[in-house]
């Protein structure tokens, strides 16, 4: 995971404005149903029309970091009377990211991690995770993560990918769409680790078990255990058949 300079930083948040671009025609479309269809009874409503699309009128870059800006902006809503209303709020402007558990298929490991996280002041368990480059695809972006981060080289003509989901980190606060996959590698290779000069990471293959009992407290990883949990309890059902 190298931290690049502010220019490439800056670059990256393009990245993940073009990927939210990119999204939000998907939750458009998905959202032009209104609430009323999908809860199929009578609901409380608001002033504000929701079946019309929100304008960012106005955004203002209060902070840029080395991974991230805070943008202040105004957002225009459509209220029922045809009168916009105008609401302000503050985003975390963030590069698309990629989290994915690692599956060793023959001898049926997965990949943990530990490392210093700093939204949590802990030494936190989890899986490998890691920003997207300019010009990457997420499967890119895993494989070149899982490499650098952890020493893995996957064989991608021997693997698996599944992918579980695209899916915003604090949507209420943070443009960052995090793509969440589970890569089951049948074989990979030992491959040197690259790290920033101030980055620390510990990984080691764990049973299943093991990795279940692990204290995870990140909602990523939650979801990509969960979704492996399902996998494997219908490979359980099917053997039994």
């Amino acid at each position: 995971m190298d931290r690049q300079d502010n220019a490439t930083a800056q670059q990256r948040q393009d990245a993940a404005k073009r990927a939210g671009d990119s999204e939000a025609v998907t939750s458009d479309s998905q959202a032009s149903r209104s609430m009323a269809e999908f809860a199929g009874q009578p609901m409380q409503t608001t002033r504000i029309d929701m079946d019309q699309p929100a304008r960012i009128t106005r955004s203002d870059v209060v902070y840029r970091g080395a991974i991230f800006t805070v943008e202040d902006r105004t957002a225009s809503l459509n209220t029922r009377d045809g009168k916009p209303l105008n609401i302000r709020r503050q985003v975390v402007v963030h590069a698309p990211s990629v989290v994915m558990l690692v599956h060793d298929v023959h001898r049926d490991r997965y990949l943990a991690e530990r490392e210093y996280r700093a939204g949590s002041n802990t030494f936190a368990y989890g899986i490998p995770a890691g920003l997207m480059d300019e010009g990457e695809n997420p499967e890119q972006a895993a494989v070149r993560e899982l490499r650098e981060e952890t020493g893995v080289e996957a064989d991608s003509a021997d693997s698996q990918i599944d992918h579980v989901g695209d899916f915003y980190s604090s949507e209420g606060m943070s443009d960052e769409l995090v793509h969440i996959m589970v890569l089951h590698l049948s074989t990979w290779r030992e491959a040197p680790r690259h790290f920033d000069a101030d980055e620390y990471v510990e990984s080691a293959w764990v049973s299943w078990d093991e990795l279940n009992r692990l204290p995870i407290n990140s909602s990523n990883p939650v979801i990509a255990i969960q979704y492996e949990a399902l996998r494997r309890l219908r490979l359980q059902l099917s053997q039994r058949r």
